[in-house]
Formats: structure tokens, sequence, C-alpha cells
């Protein structure tokens, strides 16, 4: 098979990846906050454990899922991990679909912000511009005073810092860092919070609640699958550039099963922010500073499902 046709393949994987998270957080929105969200949570993570099979390199071992070569960064990751999930979770429950998007979609811009931090890189201007574009497009979407705004929208953007403060840490911890170990932290991490939490209201879900839930599980593991597929498949780029779809999906869910509307300044947030994300995965791939692809999701192990594991075979850079 030729390069070009594996990469396309790679690339069409991702496409049904993405289309598959967005189906999974469709399935928090459906269950319109009739269980509690750290219920939810803690049920994700346990389905999640599907995907661990997948995940688990040649060579490993199980109890490399507590192994790491930096432990309180490990740490850092099982908190955020937990705190992105959650938060996520409570933003796909108050908020419109496409409005949850928006504010999760800041995530680059809050790596890139992070990532100067704490990494010390050098962000030239174009990167810079990009992250300004974004924010610009969230306050076009939120339009501060002139509505009300909610926990949902406090929610959502503790999800996309959550989310980055991974992302960060990934890059931090190097290639060194077995896969298990990184998906391990964040999935103990929401196991063991939601669980505790959880435990203040605990309800039993229904017939249809249970396919829900099941759906946000499963198909959150099934997608990051796929993305591990596609960042095996195609250049990291590639797969990240399809992650903006999720916003189509998530205006057609909306409109076709939760009411939902897009108004004229929220479409025009929705372009300056996806132009920011596109902006920032441009620039990254001229200068080669890997940026995991997933940004969006309720899954908070998705931007981990394509960063290849070590001796992954890739598709070259182009």
């Amino acid at each position: 098979m030729t390069t070009a046709s594996t990469t396309l393949r790679g690339v069409l994987v991702a496409f049904v990846g993405y289309a598959v998270f967005a189906f999974s957080d469709a399935s928090i929105k459906a269950l319109h906050g009739a269980v509690p969200s750290f219920q939810i949570a803690f049920t994700g993570a346990v389905l999640s454990l599907s995907a661990l099979p997948f995940i688990k390199g040649r060579g490993d071992s199980w109890l490399d899922i507590f192994a790491t070569t930096n432990r309180p960064l490990w740490m850092a990751r099982f908190a955020a991990g937990a705190t992105g999930s959650i938060a996520s979770i409570i933003a796909f429950t108050k908020l419109p679909m496409a409005e949850a998007f928006c504010l999760l979609f800041l995530l680059p811009s809050v790596v890139t912000i992070l990532s100067v931090i704490f990494l010390k890189e050098d962000v030239r201007w174009q990167r810079w511009a990009a992250v300004i574009v974004g924010f610009l497009g969230v306050l076009v979407v939120l339009r501060p005073g002139f509505r009300e705004l909610s926990v949902g929208h406090l929610a959502a953007t503790i999800g996309a810092v959550s989310a980055a403060v991974a992302i960060v840490i990934l890059r931090a911890l190097g290639p060194a860092e077995k896969r298990l170990s990184l998906y391990g932290a964040s999935l103990l991490g929401t196991l063991a919070v939601s669980g505790v939490l959880m435990l203040s209201e605990i309800v039993v879900p229904s017939p249809q609640q249970w396919i829900f839930l099941a759906g946000y599980g499963l198909l959150g593991a099934a997608g990051n699958v796929m993305l591990m597929t596609a960042a095996r498949l195609a250049p990291a780029t590639l797969v990240a550039t399809p992650q903006y779809s999720q916003m189509i999906w998530a205006i057609g869910f909306g409109y076709l099963f939760f009411n939902d509307h897009v108004d004229l300044p929220m479409a025009l947030g929705i372009v300056l922010i996806i132009c920011s994300g596109l902006l920032t995965l441009i620039r990254e791939r001229k200068r080669h500073v890997p940026l995991p692809a997933a940004v969006a999701s309720g899954d908070a192990q998705s931007p981990l499902a394509t960063t290849p594991a070590e001796g992954d075979a890739q598709a070259p850079a182009r």
C-alpha cells in the first residue's frame, strides 16, 4: 500500500473516531441531568477500561498503569484527568452542545500559554495571534454583559484548562513514559475522585439511561482506539485537523434532538475559534512541535490516543 493511501486511511479513521466521540458526548446530553455528573464520570471510566488491552504495548506489564518516571507529574495528570472529565460532563449537561464545544476548543490556546510558562517554549507572534483570535471567538460566543453565564460555562472552561494541563504534562514527561501509565493516571484519577464524590447522590438509571451511559463510556473507548489507529497511519497534524468536524456533529445533534439553535454571533465565534485552532496546528506542524489531536470530548483520554507509542510505525510527516 502506498504512503498516500495509508495516510488517507488514517485521516478517514480519524474522521470516524471524532464522530464516535461526538456520539459519546451526545449520550451525556441525552441524559438531561437525570444521572448525577459524578456518577456518569465513574460509569464512563469503568467502561473505558475496555480500551486498556489496545493501549497495552508489547512487553508492558499491567502494573505499568501505576509506574512512572516522575510521580509528581503523574499525580498532576491523575488530578487533571479527573477534573477534566467531570467538568466536561457538567458542561455538556448544562450547555447546548455547540456552545460547550466552543469553550472546549480553547484548548490549543491554553496549551500555548501553559507551554510558555512551564515548558519555556519559544512562541512566535503567529501562535500568539492564534491565541488572541481564539479568545475573541469565545467572547463573541459568550457575549459577557449581554447574556447570563452559568455553571456550564465555568465547567467548560475548567475542562479546557484541565485538558491543556494534561497535554503539557504529556510533553514534559516525554516519550520515555509508557502510554499505559499516562492513560492509567487519568483513568484512575477519574475512577477515584468521581467514585468518592458520587457517594453523596446515587440514582438507579432506567434501562434507557443505561443505554446512554454505555454509549458514553464504550463509544469514548472506541474513539480512543480509532484515534490511536489513525495516529499510526497518518502524521499527527493530519489526524488533528478532522477534530473540527465535531462542531458539525454538535450543531446537528443540538438542532435535531435537543432543540438547540445557533445564532449569527455564535456562528461567527465558532468560525473564529476554529480558525484559531487551525492556525495553531499549522504553526505546530511547521515547527515540528507535536500537538495531541483531540481537544474536545467528555473523554479525557482523547489527546493521549493520538500520541503514538514508542516503537509505533508512523507515516512520514509532510
